[in-house]
Protein backbone atom coordinates (compact mmCIF):
# COMPACT_ATOMS: atom_id res chain seq x y z
CA UNK A 1 0.00 0.00 0.00
CA UNK A 2 1.35 3.35 -1.14
CA UNK A 3 0.50 6.33 1.04
CA UNK A 4 2.05 9.70 0.25
CA UNK A 5 1.76 12.22 3.49
CA UNK A 6 2.65 15.77 3.76
CA UNK A 7 4.80 16.70 6.77
CA UNK A 8 4.49 20.52 6.02
CA UNK A 9 0.55 19.99 5.82
CA UNK A 10 -1.50 21.68 8.47
CA UNK A 11 -3.49 18.52 8.30
CA UNK A 12 -2.40 16.49 10.94
CA UNK A 13 -0.47 13.31 10.12
CA UNK A 14 -3.02 10.24 11.50
CA UNK A 15 -5.96 12.06 9.80
CA UNK A 16 -3.51 11.84 6.49
CA UNK A 17 -3.45 8.37 6.76
CA UNK A 18 -6.93 7.70 7.62
CA UNK A 19 -7.63 9.47 4.38
CA UNK A 20 -5.49 7.89 2.15
CA UNK A 21 -6.57 4.67 4.04
CA UNK A 22 -10.60 5.53 3.22
CA UNK A 23 -9.32 7.18 -0.39
CA UNK A 24 -7.63 3.37 -1.51
CA UNK A 25 -10.88 1.66 -0.22
CA UNK A 26 -13.10 4.02 -2.44
CA UNK A 27 -10.57 3.86 -5.50
CA UNK A 28 -10.63 0.05 -4.58
CA UNK A 29 -7.03 -0.15 -4.15
CA UNK A 30 -7.88 -1.87 -0.71
CA UNK A 31 -11.01 -4.30 -0.49
CA UNK A 32 -13.23 -5.50 2.32
CA UNK A 33 -10.98 -8.26 3.76
CA UNK A 34 -7.36 -6.96 2.86
CA UNK A 35 -5.51 -6.27 5.69
CA UNK A 36 -3.24 -3.30 6.47
CA UNK A 37 0.94 -3.13 7.57
CA UNK A 38 1.14 -3.33 11.37
CA UNK A 39 1.19 -0.14 12.99
CA UNK A 40 5.09 -0.97 13.22
CA UNK A 41 5.55 -1.52 10.06
CA UNK A 42 3.44 1.20 8.57
CA UNK A 43 5.21 3.93 10.87
CA UNK A 44 8.57 2.43 9.39
CA UNK A 45 8.08 3.10 6.17
CA UNK A 46 6.52 6.46 6.70
CA UNK A 47 9.26 7.60 9.08
CA UNK A 48 6.30 8.60 11.50
CA UNK A 49 5.89 7.64 15.27
CA UNK A 50 3.55 4.45 15.87
CA UNK A 51 1.42 6.08 18.04
CA UNK A 52 0.28 8.30 14.87
CA UNK A 53 -0.45 5.20 13.13
CA UNK A 54 -2.41 3.82 15.94
CA UNK A 55 -4.38 6.76 16.45
CA UNK A 56 -5.29 6.62 12.56
CA UNK A 57 -6.02 2.93 12.71
CA UNK A 58 -8.29 3.51 15.90
CA UNK A 59 -9.79 6.60 14.23
CA UNK A 60 -10.84 4.08 10.86
CA UNK A 61 -12.01 1.82 13.69
CA UNK A 62 -14.27 4.36 14.90
CA UNK A 63 -15.93 5.21 12.14
CA UNK A 64 -16.41 1.70 11.02
CA UNK A 65 -13.94 1.15 7.84
CA UNK A 66 -11.49 -1.32 9.81
CA UNK A 67 -11.23 -3.93 12.44
CA UNK A 68 -8.97 -4.41 14.89
CA UNK A 69 -8.23 -7.49 15.66
CA UNK A 70 -5.19 -9.18 17.59
CA UNK A 71 -4.57 -11.92 15.83
CA UNK A 72 -5.28 -10.59 12.34
CA UNK A 73 -4.38 -7.32 12.71
CA UNK A 74 -6.35 -4.41 11.29
CA UNK A 75 -8.19 -5.62 8.20
CA UNK A 76 -10.98 -3.64 5.83
CA UNK A 77 -14.16 -4.21 7.81
CA UNK A 78 -15.62 -7.34 5.82
CA UNK A 79 -19.12 -6.77 6.85
CA UNK A 80 -20.22 -3.74 5.77
CA UNK A 81 -18.89 0.06 5.86
CA UNK A 82 -20.70 2.68 7.70
CA UNK A 83 -23.55 4.58 6.10
CA UNK A 84 -24.09 7.97 5.20
CA UNK A 85 -26.94 8.55 7.72
CA UNK A 86 -27.67 12.67 8.67
CA UNK A 87 -24.92 12.94 11.04
CA UNK A 88 -21.93 12.18 8.14
CA UNK A 89 -24.05 14.28 5.46
CA UNK A 90 -23.91 17.16 8.17
CA UNK A 91 -20.04 16.53 8.95
CA UNK A 92 -19.39 16.84 4.86
CA UNK A 93 -21.71 19.93 5.02
CA UNK A 94 -19.25 21.51 7.63
CA UNK A 95 -15.68 20.38 5.81
CA UNK A 96 -17.39 21.51 2.54
CA UNK A 97 -18.44 25.03 3.43
CA UNK A 98 -14.25 26.34 3.60
CA UNK A 99 -13.32 25.20 0.47
CA UNK A 100 -16.99 26.60 -1.67
CA UNK A 101 -16.39 30.08 0.67
CA UNK A 102 -13.13 29.91 -1.04
CA UNK A 103 -14.12 29.02 -4.72
CA UNK A 104 -16.82 31.83 -4.09
CA UNK A 105 -13.91 34.29 -2.87
CA UNK A 106 -12.03 33.43 -5.77
CA UNK A 107 -14.94 33.88 -8.37
CA UNK A 108 -15.36 30.29 -9.32
CA UNK A 109 -18.36 29.73 -11.22
CA UNK A 110 -21.44 26.94 -9.31
CA UNK A 111 -21.25 25.49 -12.40
CA UNK A 112 -17.66 24.97 -12.24
CA UNK A 113 -17.14 23.91 -8.73
CA UNK A 114 -20.27 21.63 -9.67
CA UNK A 115 -17.96 19.95 -12.62
CA UNK A 116 -15.02 19.92 -10.28
CA UNK A 117 -16.97 17.65 -7.66
CA UNK A 118 -18.16 15.71 -10.74
CA UNK A 119 -14.23 14.99 -11.68
CA UNK A 120 -13.10 14.41 -8.22
CA UNK A 121 -16.37 11.91 -8.00
CA UNK A 122 -15.57 9.95 -10.84
CA UNK A 123 -11.46 10.02 -9.71
CA UNK A 124 -12.39 8.13 -6.86
CA UNK A 125 -15.07 6.46 -7.33
CA UNK A 126 -14.23 2.39 -7.70
CA UNK A 127 -15.81 0.43 -10.37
Amino acid sequence: MLLAIDLQSETPIYTQIAEAIIEGIAKGELVKGEGLPSVRSLAVDLGVNLHTVNKAYHLLKQEGYVQINRKQGVIIEPVSFPVADASFKQRQKERLKPIIAEAICRGMEREKMLELLEQVYKELKAD
